[in-house]
């Protein structure tokens, strides 16, 4: 079985997924609401001085973009990346996925920043709207990372894996250079490490009746370097205990990973295979999008020559 590629030549630009589209327009649509009504920031975003009683901007604080680059990327990257991973995961478990990693990450946000306040007694953490589709497309990057964990892109030669911790590196060192960080870097952090908790524990599987992914290809220490690991593996352990120990206690016959260390009854050969899956759902739909561009191109040759 042939590799598929996160590009598709002409067909990157098409096969976007009705689902996608929505959600793209209302991101657009959340953008020009705040653009036009600029005090809907003060109920749509997440201001944690205000979240009570305005406890809906949990929810709604992810889907607006306050600025025109914002918008601009979480679109591109709801299209792109959204067309590479509904197919595998399907519509309404990508939904929940979306739901869920933003929820999640809006609460953590905003206990970040209350517990920032108590510290620091700086108000501005109480004060600043905090906004953004950002925790959502890192969770995606987690998602690549997990379905084509070898696939290199096209320019940079750089594995998919190593896209979600890029994406935070890249993200604190321009934090250094910028006062609004704060706006998007918790968002970031918790997207990424909620999206992985999500889909190493969490997500059903209905062909297997398993949860989550036990591989230790999945595990959270790797998203550092190899040479980290071992520092890495009993930190994740102190953390899985507090986090997951009901999970486990309840699940433990399904076969899960602890730390990188496999459990007794885990199955690192299901989650191999679900990868394969998912590889193959993408090498189809990219095939498909090929054939389908090579199709068009040939009857836009034979019309024109006709016209001649």
């Amino acid at each position: 079985m042939s590799t598929p590629s996160l590009s598709g030549g002409a067909g990157a630009f098409s096969g976007f997924t009705r689902l996608c589209k929505g959600l793209a327009v209302v991101l657009i649509g959340g953008h020009i609401v705040v653009q036009f009504l600029p005090q809907a920031v003060n109920y749509l975003a997440l201001i944690p001085a205000r979240t009570i009683p305005f406890v809906w901007n949990l929810l709604t604080a992810g889907y607006i973009e306050q600025s025109v680059y914002g918008v601009v990327v979480s679109t591109l990257g709801l299209l792109f990346i959204g067309k590479l991973l509904e197919p595998v995961w399907g519509s309404r478990e990508f939904l929940k996925f979306i739901f869920v990693v933003n929820f999640l990450t809006s609460i953590c946000t905003f206990i970040t920043a209350i517990a920032l306040y108590y510290i620091t007694m700086n108000e501005n953490y109480l004060y600043l709207p905090l906004s953004g589709f950002y925790g959502v497309l890192s969770g995606f990057l987690v998602g690549i990372k997990q379905i084509i964990p070898d696939q290199e892109l096209p320019l940079l030669k750089i594995k998919s894996k190593w896209l979600p911790s890029l994406s935070i590196l890249l993200s604190i060192a321009i934090s250094f250079w910028t006062a609004q960080s704060a706006t998007y870097l918790p968002i970031l952090i918790f997207g990424t490490y909620i999206s992985w908790v999500y889909l190493r524990y969490w997500q059903r599987k209905p062909e297997t009746k398993l949860k989550g992914d036990p591989s230790d290809d999945f595990a959270f220490s790797t998203f550092f370097p190899e040479f980290l690991r071992p520092v890495i593996d009993p930190v994740a352990s102190i953390f899985h205990r507090m986090l997951c120990g009901r999970f486990e206690a309840s699940s433990e016959s399904q076969g899960y990973t602890l730390g990188g260390t496999t459990l007794p009854g885990s199955d690192p050969i299901e989650a191999s295979r679900r990868r394969e899956r998912g590889a193959r759902a993408l090498e189809e739909r990219l095939a498909a999008e090929r054939l389908g561009a090579a199709q068009g191109t040939e009857e836009s040759g034979r019309d024109a020559t006709e016209s001649v």
